[in-house]
């Protein structure tokens, strides 16, 4: 009996030092162990929607991404030098763009985000890219006008950093609308320890928690980076496992 009680007791503690490494070596921002109740493990994650997600190094995803990150490194130079001389910036996109930013600039937290994502709601007109499916850079949806969810994601995103809201606040989300039954991108911004969602299909922001009622989690894009999210965050009840 002592024996089979003390096999099950390691057999708990590998459990958990599992999850602990698992956690450590997959996710970039590592999560928190929290016990909300008696011998119950949930690790949540430190993403949006509190969900585990891991970095992906392969997949059209992350092509498709590292791919935007140059166009969109090139268009913030270009919107940097317009900030510091617009009497001698030739872009009228980067000029529209930086109009909203400067009402961002003058706001603070909720009202700064809300500000950005209101303003490039009305500033561009929804247009499907039909099977080509292109991730534009901000200027080029600026110039053109129009755009698909995406490409307002992506102008949002470029807008919140010129307003000085910190890259590591800030994510593109891929979700999947399960009422319309397709996917969506939205950001994601965070703000006292909470995620916002900035979404083209509503002027009003929504904690993750909120939009988790119609968007579930597929894909967080932070700088270089591509996060894959698990199905749903993980759970062990370390009193189950000590008694099997």
């Amino acid at each position: 009996m002592e024996t089979a009680a003390r096999s099950r007791a390691w057999r708990a503690i590998l459990v958990l030092c599992g999850l602990i490494l698992f956690g450590s070596a997959a996710d970039l921002r590592a999560g928190t162990l929290l016990s909300p109740g008696a011998g119950i493990l949930v690790r949540k994650s430190a993403e949006p929607f509190g969900v585990f997600a891991f970095a992906i190094s392969a997949g059209s995803l992350q092509q498709k991404w590292l791919a935007l990150k140059d166009k969109l490194d090139g268009d913030m130079v270009q919107l940097a030098l317009c900030d510091g001389d617009r009497d001698n910036c030739a872009s009228p996109a980067a000029l529209k763009l930086l109009a909203i930013v400067d009402q961002a600039r003058v706001r603070d937290g909720r009202a700064r985000l809300g500000e950005t994502n209101r303003a490039i709601n009305l500033a561009i007109r929804a247009a499907d890219d039909g099977i080509d499916d292109v991730w534009s850079s901000p200027l080029a949806t600026f110039a053109r006008g129009a755009g698909d969810c995406e490409d307002y994601a992506i102008a949002k995103l470029a807008a919140l950093r010129l307003a000085g809201v910190a890259a590591a606040d800030l994510r593109i989300l891929v979700v999947r609308d399960v009422r319309a039954g397709e996917e969506h991108a939205v950001v994601a911004a965070r703000l006292d320890g909470h995620w916002l969602m900035l979404d083209n299909r509503r002027m009003a922001m929504v904690e993750d928690d909120d939009a988790a009622r119609s968007y579930q989690p597929l894909f967080a894009l932070h700088q270089s980076a591509v996060l894959k999210y698990v199905d749903e965050p993980v759970q062990v009840s370390m009193m189950a496992a000590a008694t099997r």
